[in-house]
């Protein structure tokens, strides 16, 4: 039964994700275990992506194989590899798997193998249990045969993209795009994942872009996407930041200058312009820049030419222009402290990166991406979030986006360290020690829930009765849709707008 999933799986048309998961929930099924697990080597670093039967923010995590003795184990052996129950070392999974909600449990029971494709090392595989005893030797003979198949899983996806990309990409390059490749831009969710397949797409032009998004969301790694998914990869991406540019030497930061061309000016020097010569110059928070600047850039921008200051030949140049901004340029237009034509030089195809309270549970993921790097950073042996912890991230608003909630983490684990935590146990984050408007409100509420609902000759008001199942209704909902409010309105059948009053009043949001 199990050879037939797996087969149904691997043959049936999906995309590549989907594949994948499936395959991984068939195998937790057939090993009947608690948890199992399929990560990329990228770079001396597993990243997960597949999961079934960890927690949700397990997605982000990021586990360093030097870190990790079970995972080094798994990846330098092309047999399976069998961990008794009294192993010594540390499982990257304590705390991540979950069969009652809340309760933090040890992994008793561990097993792995290591992933080829074409002959390269590819990943792992890796299937772990609560119960002493679920693996033996013929779960690893088991799990040999089923590797295989997982591999021509791996195989057929890449085939996938090859094909997709030869398709797009111009004159016959191809480029490689592997599940999970491709940098940092962490997240699963559907608007995220669309806005990714169009930077790839834009990626092979030569288009301008140009980024806009509210501060924090991460306007930097998708200009790094687009260089590195262009056909000029191979060749430098240059960074300048606008806003940082003093008036008086802007000009020369990005046009260089001669020797003697002003006062300290000993040397002659290239511009940023000339350093991305071939490659990509990425000109982020490009709304900060002067007008007499803008006018000059726009001049270099229609010729292709830049002229060093105190310099009469202007010398040629090959650049892909990405430019990003937190302003609304066309506001700017209006007001007039941005140039119209240079808006439009701009913007010829132009990406909004959506802030981060409009990416569903892709907060999850983010978190426990940042809850990995703390735990290696403070040295703790796992550190995860309560489910109450989880409700008030999916449920604030973040207006500092991506890097709001880095240093949330940050902060909350630190607090938890301060209060007394042991670094050698399963650390669990509370939402007390995340300092978020209304957590402490969500804490009260849940407190409050979970005392007794009768007691001896006391009768709890209806209105509070009442409240008390609607919050536990709606919590169950957003569980069971991965955080995802649109779909959890669905699910319960009321109006989107009127859940989210709701669960405002009721403290959850």
């Amino acid at each position: 039964m199990l050879d037939d999933s797996l087969l149904a799986d691997l043959t049936a048309d999906l995309p590549s994700a989907v594949r994948l998961q499936r395959l991984v929930r068939t195998l937790r099924e057939g090993f009947r275990c608690g948890a199992v697990c399929l990560l990329r080597l990228q770079e001396d670093v597993l990243a997960p992506v597949a999961v079934e039967g960890l927690v949700r923010e397990a997605l982000g995590r990021r586990f360093e194989v030097a870190r990790h003795p079970r995972l080094a184990a798994i990846l330098t052996s092309r047999r399976s590899t069998l961990f008794p129950p009294d192993s010594t070392l540390p499982d990257p999974y304590d705390g991540l798997v979950e069969q009652q909600p809340g309760e933090p449990l040890h992994v008793h029971d561990c097993m792995g193998i290591s992933l080829h494709v074409e002959g390269e090392p590819w990943g792992v595989l890796t299937l772990d249990a609560l119960m002493a005893g679920t693996f033996d030797e013929v779960s690893r003979t088991v799990l040999e045969r089923y590797a295989l198949l997982i591999e021509a899983a791996v195989r057929v996806s890449r085939l996938e993209q090859e094909v997709r990309a030869l398709r797009m990409a111009p004159h016959g390059a191809v480029f490689h795009a592997e599940p999970g490749e491709g940098g940092e831009i962490l997240g699963h969710s559907a608007g995220l994942q669309r806005l990714l397949r169009e930077i790839d797409v834009v990626a092979e032009s030569d288009l301008p872009v140009l980024l806009s998004g509210e501060t924090g969301v991460g306007k930097e790694l998708f200009a790094r996407r687009l260089h590195q998914r262009s056909p000029r990869r191979d060749q430098p991406l240059v960074q300048v930041n606008c806003a940082a540019l003093p008036e008086t030497l802007a000009e020369s930061e990005l046009f260089g200058h001669v020797k003697g061309a002003f006062s300290g000016a000993t040397t002659g020097r290239a511009g940023r312009f000339e350093a991305a010569d071939g490659g990509t110059l990425f000109l982020d928070e490009v709304g900060e820049l002067p007008l007499a600047i803008q006018a000059k850039l726009l001049r270099a921008l229609q010729n292709g030419e830049v002229q060093r200051l105190g310099e009469d030949t202007p010398r040629r140049v090959d650049v892909r222009i990405i430019a990003a901004t937190n302003r609304h340029l066309a506001d700017g237009v209006r007001d007039g402290y941005f140039r119209a034509d240079l808006y439009h030089r701009l913007s010829v195809y132009p990406v909004a990166i959506p802030p981060l309270r409009e990416r569903d549970s892709d907060v999850l993921v983010l978190a426990g991406h940042f809850l990995e790097i703390n735990r290696a950073r403070l040295g703790v042996r796992s550190l995860r979030l309560s489910p109450q912890a989880e409700a008030a991230l999916l449920g604030y608003a973040w207006p500092g986006n991506v890097r709001e909630l880095e240093h949330v983490i940050s902060r909350a684990a630190i607090k938890a360290l301060g209060h007394g935590a042991r670094r050698d146990d399963i650390v669990t984050l509370e939402p007390e020690w995340l300092d978020l408007p209304g957590a402490l409100a969500l804490k009260a509420a849940e407190d409050k829930e979970s005392e007794p609902e009768a007691r001896p000759g006391i009768v709890q008001p209806l209105r509070n009765q009442v409240e008390s199942a609607q919050r536990r209704a709606i919590r169950q909902a957003l569980a069971a849709c991965d955080g995802n409010w649109a779909n959890a309105a669905r699910g319960l059948s009321v109006d989107p707008s009127n859940l989210h009053k709701l669960a405002r009043r009721l403290g959850i949001k």
